[in-house]
């Protein structure tokens, strides 16, 4: 019979075995979560674009039905010099701009932005895809990144002596 000492021993060397296993099993899931977070968002980035370039088609014919001035292709974020104030962006849109205007100087972050999106600012695509929307700001003039993933409204220049804004359509 053998003697308590080894029947220990041997239970701890099984268990130290079965921890290595899931730990190991445990990187292996995790790189597949990472792996799938980032095919993910690549879908929310590439469903984002693909719905934007739809509103692009459709635009020109909801231009004619409408009574508005057309101020050249509708897009889903207009570029900031064809648009005469943030009413012409959508309701998210709109809320991502009062949320820059909020974070002043400090810009405004994707993590919040997802926040004020409201969606789950734990979950890596959301995140970029707030990102994304952000950057599609800054692309048409509505927004600025003068600190690397801080977006935040641009400061007018030389409004005041009514000269215009320079840098703005170039």
């Amino acid at each position: 019979m053998p003697s308590m000492r080894a029947v220990l021993e041997s239970r701890q060397k099984a268990a130290a075995v079965r921890v290595e296993e899931l730990e190991a099993e445990l990187e292996r899931v995790r790189a597949a979560l990472a792996d799938a977070e980032e095919v993910l968002r690549h879908r929310v980035i590439g469903l984002e674009q693909y719905l934007e370039a739809l509103a692009e088609e459709d635009a020109p014919v909801q231009a004619v039905a409408s009574q508005r001035k057309p101020v050249g292709p509708r897009r889903a974020v207009p570029h900031r010099q064809d648009a005469a104030g943030t009413e012409v962006l959508s309701v998210d849109y709109q809320a991502l701009m009062a949320a820059a205007l909020e974070a002043g100087g400090d810009g405004l972050g994707a993590r919040r932005a997802a926040v004020v999106l409201g969606w789950d600012s734990a979950s890596a695509s959301r995140v970029e895809g707030a990102r994304a929307r952000l950057k599609r700001l800054v692309e048409r003039g509505w927004l600025v990144e003068e600190k690397p993933g801080r977006f935040m409204l641009p400061v007018p220049e030389q409004d005041a002596a009514g000269v215009g804004r320079p840098g703005v359509g170039s």
